[in-house]
């Protein structure tokens, strides 16, 4: 396959993979909105307090379509350190959240029902970029290549273009 095969494959298989880790996200952006509104509106939760309730059954949610349908290809080998760390960095992503909303609100005073849910969704927009690159890299790791390669210089004879390939050197084989 040449480099810019290689390359194209790689683009599709990353854009499939953002179109389902956004597919599941927007799931949980309804999920997280739909609680913070509900206890706003029927609890005496401050804002923020609300804030980190909704997010976290959001987190929830998200572990299980993220697990089971975006990264379903993932290695799987350890579910315990898969969980605590998207628990790591979903509290990252969680502060990151929590922070826009709080210095809204009590850096700025705005705290209208409005504004609560505009500067909620800005946090989660900038702790989704965080959590996208967190989950992919150190939560649901890719599986390793399937064959090993058994002998690099072949490997890299192969990478390269039909016309700067090397004849072998018969001195060292």
């Amino acid at each position: 396959m040449s480099e810019r095969g290689a390359l194209r494959t790689r683009l599709e298989l990353l854009a499939r993979e953002v179109a389902k880790f956004g597919a599941v996200g927007a799931f949980g952006l309804l999920v997280n909105i739909a609680v913070f509104n509900l206890l706003r509106h029927t609890t005496d939760l401050q804002v923020v307090r609300a804030s980190v309730v909704a997010t976290f059954v959001a987190i929830l949610f998200n572990y299980v379509g993220f697990r089971y349908w975006t990264y379903r290809d993932r290695d799987k080998t350890g579910r315990t350190r898969e969980l605590a760390l998207f628990l790591l960095f979903s509290a990252a992503g969680a502060v990151i959240e929590t922070g826009v909303l709080y210095l809204a609100t009590y850096g700025f005073g705005w705290n209208t029902p409005v504004q609560s849910n505009v500067f909620k969704i800005v946090g989660i927009g900038v702790a989704t970029l965080f959590r996208f690159w967190s989950y992919r890299t150190w939560v649901f790791k890719t599986l390793p290549a399937k064959e090993a390669v058994l002998n690099p210089e072949r490997f890299l004879e192969q990478r390269r273009p039909a016309e700067e390939q090397v004849a072998p050197d018969p001195v060292r084989n």
